[in-house]
């Protein structure tokens, strides 16, 4: 009898039918999406998967260089910049959506604004805050539109005011969020409007299928601005969650593209021998989330408590054994500028006496707690690491719950847990897309964390000028809601780990946010469709269950 794993492989080749035998027009490129997305409506997506999707179907007015992740270029062919920083005027490209369809400013308009809606309720509603009025006008505060500091000059003019000098706006201007959304489309068709037979898009390509749970099929897209330098005609997306499943589809020919954190942790050693396997540094925390609401969590003493008794050297050597780095701060080491928050190593005895005097000796009276991950075998050995450590250190016993990626996506959101998984990437190279997320409004906050001087700290540090003095209340903000408060616990930092062979393709670096730009992938040594053939050694497909000294990384 096939064991699952390999079921899951012979599935999948029959779900994508293309590429095992039938007649239907083969990919260019085949990638792992990660999971299903939530969404692709750049309005409401908050998540890798559905980012991967817009980024591929819709360009805002930048772009990030696939390597060095600087804003190029994108709808807005040049851009001016007032004297106080305050005033962005972009001059835009004379293009279509791919139905023909003018673009102009007033899609720009639009689209921010529709974001901004109340109604619209978009988790990310705070990427467009440092514009002028929209937190005002996406708290209900203000409700006239004409307020924002948005204005259509004319069709290929576009005028956006901040309420202060904002140094990686361009580089938001590249961010999902901020995508433009056809309205015309929207008009007609209302929330339907992503499906392929009515969505228009002004990206390098168009959604050519998608099947839910299944594939995302992207045709290049003849009406975009610079289509002559496209080299893929047919790229496949798809959405799959069995690191086993999608281990061995990469090893059998039919993935091109990996994110190779969602693979057996335990087969990592072998593929580091392999030219194949890619590591590099990641813009990314893997923490855990408390619901600082929740007893016995909403004593600081109990949270400061676990956090010391954690051994994340374990995690890290022996679990994810890819390179991950202890994370001694939220925002990751690096960034210039900015001083790293550092904090204490392992304690045991203080955090048995912080517990201890939050009214738990020795474990004593520890009330039922859970810590709740999405669905994962790599996820699930980091808890049981912690769940073990915490029982031999502190006495106290948590039991594990698995969700769903949807589900558990609710279920955080409702802030109904009492510890979660937590991972941050972030969305620009800055300190602030790890610290504002945990201000009162923030959508990504899902802790019960609300305290308005911190809400102010984070909005004095947006309208501060002075780089030196915006780092140092950006520092002060995250000491804030780690040494001060632990509402989360760092556990490590990630690392990019990719599989593709490089003899197949260009324009496949990894890069710090690790993004996948299809429009900049050109296949080399001529081959199209899979199964491929690889010339790099291939190990034998797994059979075997992930144990629980593995961990994906994701």
């Amino acid at each position: 009898m096939l064991n699952k794993c390999l079921m899951a492989v012979i599935g999948l080749c029959l779900i994508l039918g293309s590429g095992c035998g039938d007649t239907e027009e083969k990919p260019d490129f085949v990638f792992l999406l990660g999971a299903e997305p939530e969404t692709f409506d750049p309005a409401l997506c908050s998540g890798q998967p559905g980012g991967r999707v817009c980024l591929n179907l819709f360009e805002g007015l930048t772009f990030r260089h696939p390597e060095n992740l600087t804003p190029q270029p994108g709808m807005a062919k040049s851009w001016d910049i007032s004297e106080d920083g305050l005033v962005y005027t972009f001059h835009l490209r004379e293009t279509t959506w791919s139905d023909g369809v003018k673009l102009t400013a007033h899609d720009f308009v639009f689209s921010w604004e529709r974001t901004l809606r109340p109604i619209t309720a978009s988790k990310y509603a705070n990427m467009l805050y440092p514009v002028a009025g929209a937190e005002e006008y996406n708290s209900g505060k203000n409700t006239d539109p004409n307020s924002l500091g948005l204005r259509a000059v004319d069709d290929l003019t576009f005028e956006v005011t901040l309420h202060s000098p904002c140094a990686y706006f361009l580089d938001l201007c590249g961010f999902y969020t901020l995508l433009p959304t056809p309205k015309h489309v929207i008009d007609e068709h209302g929330e339907n409007w992503i499906r392929p037979e009515f969505i228009a898009s002004n990206g390098a390509f168009t959604l050519d299928q998608w099947l839910l749970n299944r594939s995302f099929r992207f045709r290049k897209n003849p009406k975009y601005w610079n289509a002559e330098s496209v080299a893929l005609d047919l790229a496949e997306g798809i959405p799959a969650e069995n690191i086993n499943a999608n281990f061995n589809l990469y090893m059998s020919g039919v993935f091109d593209w990996v994110d190779a954190s969602g693979v057996p942790q335990f087969v990592i050693p072998e593929l580091k021998k392999r030219a194949d396997f890619h590591i590099k540094p990641y813009f990314c925390t893997y923490f855990y989330r408390f619901n600082v609401e929740r007893p016995p969590f909403d004593d600081v003493r109990v949270r400061k408590a676990l956090f010391l008794a954690m051994n994340r050297h374990d995690i890290v050597d022996y679990v994810t054994k890819a390179g991950q780095t202890v994370a001694h701060s939220l925002v990751p080491p690096g960034l210039p500028g900015y001083e790293e928050v550092r904090l204490p190593e392992r304690n045991v005895e203080e955090a048995r006496r912080l517990l201890a005097e939050a009214g738990y000796p020795e474990g004593k009276g520890f009330p039922k707690s859970e810590l709740l991950f999405n669905t994962s075998e790599s996820h699930k050995s980091i808890a049981e690491v912690l769940q073990q450590q915490w029982k031999e250190a502190l006495g106290i016993e948590v039991e594990l719950v698995n969700q769903e990626w949807k589900v558990f996506l609710a279920t955080t959101r409702e802030v109904d847990y009492w510890i979660a998984r937590g991972s941050w990437i972030g969305d620009y190279l800055d300190p602030n897309t790890f610290l504002d997320m945990w201000t009162s409004t923030n959508g990504n906050n899902r802790t019960g964390f609300s305290e308005p001087e911190y809400d102010a700290l984070i909005g004095k540090a947006a309208r501060t000028v002075d780089v030196a003095e915006r780092m140092r209340l950006l520092r002060q903000a995250e000491e804030w809601i780690l040494t001060d408060q632990m509402i989360i616990l760092p556990v490590y930092y990630y690392v990019v780990q990719n599989l593709y062979d490089e003899r197949d393709f260009d324009g496949l670096n990894p890069n710090l946010l690790n993004t996948i730009d299809l429009k900049f992938i050109k296949p080399k040594r001529g081959h199209r469709g899979y199964p491929r053939e690889k010339s790099l050694p291939r190990t034998e497909i797994v059979s075997e269950a992930v144990p629980i000294s593995s961990e994906d990384g994701s």
